[in-house]
């Protein structure tokens, strides 16, 4: 066994462990843990008519943690409504101030399932017909 001797020595020899250690405790998580965010992920889709188990005309993905994305065309602003209505979709799906539509009966149904912020979500809103989905509130059933 070689004694270390000097100031210089000993600093390398601190800093080598040092290396060590932060570089055996770089590599492992907590166990069961693979994301700081808790999942936001949903698939959004719109089918004709009043049921919900139709085929669906439209889908789209959106995700929301740790980032917005996903085939949404604007996840961004719908990531951001979710966030401050807390995930209410029913806010969502009433009509936007100053929008006009016929009273053409000619339903579509849009169904949001997935996970916002861990917990799992399914809803399901019938609108009279597509106008009236493109003039609910904010961009989430836009697409």
């Amino acid at each position: 066994m070689r004694k270390i001797t000097g100031g210089l020595a000993l600093a390398a020899a601190l800093s080598i462990g040092c290396l060590a250690t932060t570089a055996g405790t770089a590599h492992a998580a907590p166990a069961g843990t693979t994301s700081l965010y808790p999942p936001s992920s949903l698939v959004l889709s719109v089918a004709p008519g009043e049921d919900a188990t139709a085929v669906a005309t439209r889908a789209v993905t959106l995700t929301c943690q740790p980032k917005a994305g996903g085939s949404h065309p604007a996840p961004t602003a719908a990531c951001a409504e979710l966030g401050v209505t807390g995930a209410d979709f029913a806010h969502m799906t009433e009509s936007a101030d100053g929008s006009f539509c016929t009273r053409e009966y000619d339903p579509v149904t849009v169904v949001a399932q997935g996970v916002w912020e861990g917990r799992n979500v399914s809803f399901t809103h019938t609108f009279g017909n597509s106008c009236l989905q493109q003039a609910a509130r904010g961009t989430v059933f836009h697409f």
